[in-house]
């Protein structure tokens, strides 16, 4: 049995929630599935990403592929890079270090990247209040 690691729409209309499950490929996307190891909300600000680590572990070593998009998760909570030093057999200590870099790393490139809304706006404002001069 094919294993994916796959989303699972939940929620009303227009307000998606995701679970990250682990299901049978042939299985339809909101059809049964083996387990849920996560979830994933992209409607906060920013997205709310929930995954057990130690089952998604698991399922990444018993051969469960993820689509493009769970990948993209487990990447943006650095498991798939803890799967990847675990591979490479490093002790436990090396692999907490290179994960709490890699933690520091992502926290740093994230302080810049978005706006609160009220900057955005008073931006806008003052280029506006300029173009009519």
């Amino acid at each position: 049995m094919a294993v994916k690691l796959r989303l699972r729409r939940m929620g009303k209309k227009k307000q998606p929630i995701y679970k990250v499950v682990a299901a049978d490929a042939r299985s339809p996307r909101d059809g049964k599935f083996i387990e849920a190891i996560g979830l994933y909300n992209p409607l906060t600000d920013p997205h709310t990403i929930d995954i057990k680590e130690d089952r998604a572990l698991y399922w990444l070593n018993a051969g469960a592929q993820p689509t493009d998009t769970v990948k993209s998760l487990l990447s943006q909570k650095g498991i798939i890079l803890k799967r990847e030093l675990m591979k490479k057999k490093l002790p436990e200590d090396k692999i907490q270090e290179e994960m709490s870099n890699w933690a520091k790393l992502k926290e740093a490139s994230n302080k810049g990247k978005r706006k609160p809304k009220k900057e955005i706006e008073e931006g806008t404002a003052e280029v506006k209040g300029a173009a009519s001069e």
